[in-house]
C-alpha cells in the first residue's frame, strides 16, 4: 500500500546527473512522453514532493516552472498543477540516428551566436564576406585552424593548415588528390559511410582490414598493403564511428610504422578527439610525412559551422589538394568561416566545446544506466555501439524501432566488407531535451528485451 505521504509520481535523482531542478523537469517530460503521466493527471503538491525527495522547495518550484516553459504543465489555481495536453513535439520521431553534438546546459547559444556575428560584422569588410575567396581560407582562418589543432599537435605553422567546407569535402578532395581511378582504399570493417560514398563516386575500391577491440590489426594492415598496393588508408582512430573504439597509443605507433614501411598515405579523420577523455596523440604525430589530419567543428560545436581544418605539411601536396577541392567546393562560406574564426580566437569555441563535452558525458551515463549490460560506449563522445541479442538482427530491430517512433542506425550502414556485425549505433546528441532522450532510450531498452515474435504479435 502506498504511504499517504508519498506522492503519486516521483522522479529518481542521480548524484552526478546535473542540476536537480532540471533532472526533475527532464524526468517529468520523459514520463509524459512514455505515457506514465497522461494529460489531466494531477502532479504532487510542491511541498509534498520536496519533502519526499529531500530537496528544498525552491528546487521543486524551479522544476515546475521549467516544465511549464516546456508546455508540459498547467496550473488550475487552488486545485493544483496538472499535466497539460501534449504538444506535437512530444510525439515526433525520437532521432537516435544522427551524430550531432548536443546543445549543452549553461551555454546561451543564441546569445553566443548574436555576439559572434556582431563582432564579425563590426570588424570585417562586409563586402568581403559576400564575395568569392580562394580555397584554403584566409590568413586569419588558417591561424584559427592552427590554434584549434594545438591540443593535438602543439604549435603549428598556420601555412600547413587548410580550411575546408566540412570533413566530407576534405575526404573527397584527398581521395581525388592522392589516388587514381581504380585504386584501393583500406579501412576497417565498420567505417564512416561518407568514405564509401565518395570512393564509389570517384571509382575507387574500399577494402576492409580486420580489426579487434583495439582497432585496425597491424599485421592485417601490412598484409593488405603488400597485397593491394593501396592509394590510401582511412582511419577514424578516436571514438570511432560507429564502434566508439579509441585506438591506443602503442597501436597507433605500429600503424604509423607500417604506413612508412609500405609507403602508403593515411587519411586520419578525427572529429571526436577533443571530446575524448585523455585521447592518445594522433597517428599523424608518429608519421607526419604520411598522414593527413582532418578535424571538423561540426561534431564538437555545431553542424551549422561547415568548417574543417586539414593539416597537410607538404606544400606541393597542399596545392594538389586545393586543386581537387576547387573542382567541387570552391570555398567555405566566408561568413561561416569568419564566425568560426571569431569563436576560436576569442575563446567562445572552447567554452561551447566544454559544454558539449560535459553534456555528452552526462548522456553517456544515462545510456549506460538504461541500457545496462548492453551498453558498450566509451563514457564520452556522441554515440554508443550496441551489439544485439541473438534473437534480434540489426535491420529487423531498426524497423521495429521505427514503428515505435525511434530512429537508430543498423550496422549494415557502416559495413565496408561482405560480413557485418549484429549491432546498431545509437546517437545521443540530436534529441535536444534530456527527458525525451531518456524516454527514447527506455523505449528502446524495452524493445530490446522483447523477442521479435512478441513484437510482431503486439503490432498485429
Amino acid at each position: 500500500m502506498q504511504d499517504e505521504n508519498s506522492p503519486n509520481w516521483s522522479p529518481r535523482l542521480a548524484v552526478h546527473g546535473g542540476p536537480r531542478f532540471l533532472q526533475i523537469a527532464d524526468a517529468l517530460q520523459a514520463a509524459v512522453v512514455d505515457g506514465s503521466l497522461k494529460p489531466g493527471d494531477r502532479l504532487p503538491p510542491q511541498r509534498q514532493l520536496a519533502k519526499h525527495l529531500d530537496v528544498d522547495l525552491t528546487t521543486i518550484t524551479r522544476a515546475y516552472d521549467e516544465a511549464r516553459r516546456r508546455n508540459l504543465l498547467e496550473g488550475r489555481g487552488a486545485r493544483g498543477t496538472y499535466v497539460a495536453a501534449p504538444k506535437v513535439e512530444l510525439t515526433s520521431i525520437l532521432d537516435l540516428s544522427m551524430n550531432t553534438p548536443p546543445r549543452p546546459d549553461g551555454v546561451d547559444f543564441d546569445d553566443m551566436l548574436k555576439q559572434g556575428l556582431s563582432q564579425v560584422l563590426m570588424r570585417a569588410d562586409n563586402g568581403l564576406l559576400m564575395t568569392y575567396h580562394l580555397a584554403g581560407g584566409s590568413d586569419s582562418d588558417r591561424k584559427a585552424g592552427a590554434k584549434w589543432l594545438e591540443p593535438m599537435f602543439g604549435h603549428l605553422d598556420s601555412r600547413q593548415v587548410v580550411v575546408c567546407p566540412g570533413a566530407q569535402a576534405a575526404i573527397a578532395a584527398l581521395i581525388l588528390a592522392l589516388t587514381e581511378a581504380g585504386d584501393v582504399i583500406l579501412t576497417e570493417p565498420m567505417s564512416y559511410p561518407g568514405l564509401r560514398a565518395a570512393a564509389t563516386q570517384f571509382g575507387r575500391h574500399v577494402i576492409a582490414v580486420a580489426a579487434d577491440k583495439h582497432g585496425m590489426a597491424p599485421e592485417m594492415l601490412e598484409a593488405a598493403c603488400r597485397r593491394h598496393k593501396p592509394g590510401l588508408v582511412y582511419l577514424n582512430p578516436t571514438l570511432q564511428n560507429p564502434t566508439a573504439i579509441t585506438i591506443p597509443e602503442r597501436r597507433r605507433k605500429e600503424l604509423a610504422s607500417i604506413a612508412k614501411r609500405c609507403n602508403v598515405r593515411i587519411v586520419e579523420d578525427d572529429p571526436y578527439w577533443l571530446l575524448a577523455d585523455a585521447p592518445p596523440p594522433p597517428v599523424a604525430t608518429f608519421a607526419p610525412e604520411q598522414a593527413y589530419y582532418i578535424s571538423t567543428l561540426s561534431k564538437c560545436l555545431t553542424p551549422g559551422l561547415r568548417v574543417a581544418f586539414v593539416l597537410i605539411r607538404d606544400p606541393h601536396e597542399r596545392e594538389r589538394f586545393l586543386a581537387a577541392l576547387r573542382s567541387f567546393a570552391l570555398m567555405v562560406a566566408p561568413l561561416t568561416a569568419a564566425l568560426a574564426t571569431q569563436w576560436i580566437l576569442d575563446g567562445s569555441a572552447d567554452g561551447l566545446m566544454e559544454g558539449v563535452r560535459n553534456e555528452a558525458r552526462l548522456r553517456q551515463r544515462m545510456a549506460r544506466d538504461i541500457l545496462a549490460s548492453g551498453y558498450s560506449g566509451a563514457g564520452d563522445g556522441l554515440h554508443v555501439w550496441l551489439e544485439l541479442p541473438a534473437y534480434w538482427n540489426a535491420s529487423q530491430l531498426a524497423r521495429a524501432a521505427d514503428s515505435e517512433g525511434i530512429a537508430v542506425t543498423p550496422a549494415e550502414a557502416f559495413a565496408t566488407g561482405s560480413g557485418s556485425v549484429n549491432a546498431i549505433r545509437i546517437s545521443l546528441g540530436s534529441i535536444k531535451d534530456r527527458g525525451r532522450l531518456q524516454a527514447g532510450l527506455q523505449r528502446l531498452s524495452h524493445l530490446l528485451a522483447r523477442r521479435p515474435e512478441s513484437f510482431s504479435a503486439a503490432v498485429v
